[in-house]
């Protein structure tokens, strides 16, 4: 048999995805320790398996784009192929807050007839799902601590030094920012990006400061709580217009990405049209519905306790509920793309760019005759 031959060998639909081992897998310890085993424990297990097999792809996709992005250089070319990869990553997401809805379709009773045997076991012991987590961007002083212990106590000697290392290396959040802070486009050929953004934010203020003011439909205390919610130049607009002011909320813990790095993400979401743009501001866009699907599994599987266990404890000795729930509000890991919201003004109001740079920023090609 030729070398070519011996890749293309047969094989079987079982064999090939070792089916064997897949569907033995499931051992219900109820079926083990009692006469009559509890039914749904199998659902229970099968449904944590297939997290956990969704989990490997998620490593696996989240690993092939940070290795794209963690060269001083990043290929361009690859930055499509990322934005595709990271789209799987949502769709993966959403399907594993769907899943929730089936373990919903077992009752609290259902689960009291096995639970008791899952002690002291815990999805707080996936070492999948913390990678997914340190992989995104995650870093421990940003995590809530569980049973006043490091998260990664539950985990061997060998898992702790894997996730040790990740956290001290690139994550999708660290090769991201660096990404953008190479952006070359923030001062070019007389066109400071800053300055114009700052005169176009004043004007757009006063506009709207005028239009509250003039208004008929307003009283004076109404007139007063919306202009100091219009603010101006000196409150969050700051975070990006002062670098001080940047640097003292990233210490307050208010904001992660640097200052360069946040003007580059803006100035991509304010002129995402641009040809060359386009692709970069949907590589953004998909880091925000990471942090959104992650949030809503939170949320949800939160919720999915509560309705379980009430305000009883997990099985690994956390408050359950509370704790969820909490992680919810706190784990995120691209908030200040979300925030750049904050930051936006109407496309009307954008600074013209120069025709240099317009050029730079689209597709276009001279022919020599």
């Amino acid at each position: 048999m030729t070398d070519a031959t011996k890749k293309y060998t047969t094989i079987h639909y079982q064999g090939y995805l070792e089916l064997e081992k897949i569907l033995n897998a499931q051992h219900p310890r109820s079926a083990e320790l009692e006469e009559r085993p509890a039914h749904d424990e199998m659902l229970f297990i099968i449904v944590h398996q297939v997290y956990e097999l969704w989990f490997k792809q998620l490593i696996h996709e989240l690993e092939s784009v940070v290795e794209m992005f963690e060269k001083e250089w990043v290929d361009e070319r690859n930055i499509g192929t990322a934005v595709a990869r990271l789209e799987r990553v949502v769709e993966i997401q959403k399907l594993l807050i769907q899943q929730i809805r089936i373990m919903e379709t077992m009752t609290p009773l259902d689960f009291l007839d096995f639970r008791n045997y899952l002690f002291p076991a815990s999805g707080f012991q996936s070492f999948q799902f913390r990678k997914v987590e340190v992989l995104l961007g995650l870093k421990p002083g940003q995590r809530l601590t569980y049973n006043e212990a490091p998260y990664t106590a539950v985990f061997t000697d060998e898992q702790r030094r894997e996730l040790e290392v990740l956290e001290k290396g690139n994550t999708l959040f660290e090769v991201v920012e660096a990404w953008l802070e190479r952006t070359p486009f923030l001062e070019f050929r007389g066109f400071n990006f800053l300055e114009y953004y700052r005169s176009a934010v004043q004007k757009m203020l006063e506009r709207e400061r005028a239009a509250i003011e003039a208004t008929e439909y307003l009283g004076p205390e109404k007139k007063r709580m919306r202009l100091e919610m219009l603010g101006s130049t000196d409150t969050y607009f700051q975070s990006v217009l002062d670098p001080k002011a940047h640097r003292q909320m990233r210490e307050e813990g208010k904001l992660r990405l640097s200052y360069k790095a946040s003007i580059a993400a803006l100035l991509i979401n304010l002129y995402r049209d641009e040809p060359i743009l386009q692709m970069p501001f949907n590589l953004l866009m998909r880091l925000m519905d990471i942090d959104e699907m992650l949030t809503t599994w939170r949320y949800r599987h939160a919720q999915m306790v509560l309705r379980m266990l009430g305000r009883k404890v997990g099985t690994g000795g956390s408050s359950g509920y509370d704790y969820l729930h909490a992680t919810a509000v706190k784990h995120h890991i691209f908030k200040d793309l979300h925030n750049i919201s904050t930051l936006l003004i109407p496309r009307s109001e954008l600074p013209e760019l120069p025709e240099g740079l317009r050029e730079e920023l689209g597709f276009h090609f001279s022919q020599k005759r």
